[in-house]
């Protein structure tokens, strides 16, 4: 995993880790949270962002799994919200979304975009959707 991280390559260039560290350390904080706080939190930072298209997304994913370890692991709850907060950042906004499957029960968080989830493998749709926080419709126009 290491080679993969120190690859120059797969790192984001020095602004853009700059700005995947923030996201990160508010994740951190977020995480911690119960489920309720999150989407709290998440719905109150939506506000004005547009949905994050497929490519928006996957490239905020790729920057926080080559800048930490942990998001390149098992720490999916930390990677989904830096990701998405990455996202809000750049002035876009993912699906946030949590979910479990059973048998064998397992837990998990992830985003989605344009209706795909974004860098998950194929076994995803196993997971039924318990908690999702989708970007705010656009405001109608005046009349």
């Amino acid at each position: 995993m290491s080679q993969i991280l120190d690859s120059p390559e797969r790192r984001p260039p020095l602004r853009r880790r700059l700005a995947v560290h923030g996201a990160l350390a508010a994740a951190r904080l977020i995480a911690h949270l119960p489920p309720r706080r999150i989407v709290s939190v998440l719905r109150f930072l939506r506000h004005r962002a547009t949905p994050a298209t497929f490519e928006q997304a996957l490239t905020a994913r790729s920057d926080v799994t080559a800048t930490s370890t942990l998001c390149a692991g098992t720490y999916c709850l930390q990677r989904s919200l830096a990701t998405t907060l990455l996202c809000r950042m750049r002035g876009t906004w993912p699906t946030w979304c949590s979910g479990v499957r059973t048998p064998p029960f397992a837990a998990h968080a992830w985003v989605e975009a344009e209706g795909r989830p974004v860098g998950e493998p194929a076994d995803i749709g196993s997971f039924h959707h318990l908690l999702t926080v989708p970007a705010t419709s656009p405001a109608p126009q005046g009349h």
